[in-house]
């Protein structure tokens, strides 16, 4: 498992062990570097994992992608590459690569079909982060025709949940929102500012749910060609925004600074191939954000006062 401290991660960690998984094989990322090609190689020759779960990433918002493009794109590529050859060199027998559904083009047909992948311009705010996920993508699909493995790829909408990053410079939309409407409760402040029009629209779906659909994956899905994970419904930032306001509990005013970019206009998938095979998702945006703000108020640090995932 790659990546288990983080968002995406920890839930797929805590849905195997749901199941009844113990034999996890999981690192810090100051126990096994994976951008160190010697540091993976030497973990895999030591514990020959029968299943890879690659969730590591370099991850953030339009803030992030957008100042750091050289770190996005060279931190995921070099994660990538490492892990994939290891598990082909070693030969485990499925490995599963998380995307994200930024590899789309940004004026793609919605909702999203798979086949959209490559067929146009990408959102140039985290070019440089998608560009590694096709790379990814590529790798996966690469190594089945070459090597005859058994590397999947799935694309998973935008998501949210506990141990989520709520740091503004690098927090997607979501914890962004939740950590702004929380500090501006707090501190009494009689507005929160969101970034852009308010008009652009986004899947958003619960880590749990995300966690639950890669399990599935694992078990029903054998093919090089990706798949979407999401929910199939979206929404507006100012609803999200809206929503966000009402679960914290916050009585000012939420005011768009449409000087700041919106990013894709929208980003619906079609999840209509994940469907068929057979799993739906359980929570809904209402009491999945419910249940984040709960963790977020748990886990706030009472030193600097909030919880960041970095």
């Amino acid at each position: 498992m790659a990546g288990h401290q983080g968002l995406v991660g920890s839930a797929i960690v805590r849905r195997l062990e749901a199941e009844g998984h113990r034999n996890l094989l999981v690192r810090t990322r100051q126990e096994l570097d994976l951008e160190n090609q010697r540091a993976v190689d030497a973990f895999f020759d030591d514990t020959r994992p029968e299943y890879v779960v690659l969730a590591a990433a370099k991850v953030g918002g339009i803030m992030a992608n957008s100042t750091y493009p050289a770190d996005f794109i060279r931190n995921n590529i070099a994660i990538q590459m490492n892990v994939i050859e290891a598990a082909r060199r070693t030969g485990v027998q499925k490995l599963l690569f998380l995307g994200s559904s930024c590899i789309y083009p940004k004026y793609a047909e919605q909702p999203i079909r798979e086949e959209s992948l490559l067929q146009g311009a990408l959102e140039p705010t985290n070019e440089a982060y998608a560009v590694a996920k096709i790379a990814g993508i590529k790798m996966c699909q690469s190594y089945n025709k070459q090597y005859g493995t058994n590397f999947v790829s799935v694309m998973p909408t935008n998501l949210y949940g506990p141990n989520d990053n709520f740091d503004l410079m690098g927090s997607h939309v979501l914890p962004a929102l939740m950590r702004k409407f929380h500090e501006a409760k707090e501190t009494g402040s009689p507005e929160v500012v969101v970034w852009g029009s308010g008009r652009v629209y986004r899947e958003f779906l619960h880590v749990d749910d995300m966690a639950d659909a890669c399990v599935f994956v694992l078990h029903h899905y054998d093919s090089s060609e990706i798949l979407n994970i999401g929910c199939g419904q979206d929404v507006t930032i100012a609803e999200v925004a809206q929503l966000m306001k009402e679960t914290v509990g916050y009585d000012g005013t939420i005011v768009f600074d449409t000087s700041k970019p919106d990013g894709s206009p929208r980003k619906l998938l079609d999840v209509s191939r994940l469907f068929a095979l057979g799993w739906q998702p359980s929570i809904d945006l209402r009491r999945g954000l419910a249940e984040t703000y709960a963790w977020f108020q748990q886990h706030v640090d009472a030193g600097r006062g909030l919880p960041v995932n970095v």
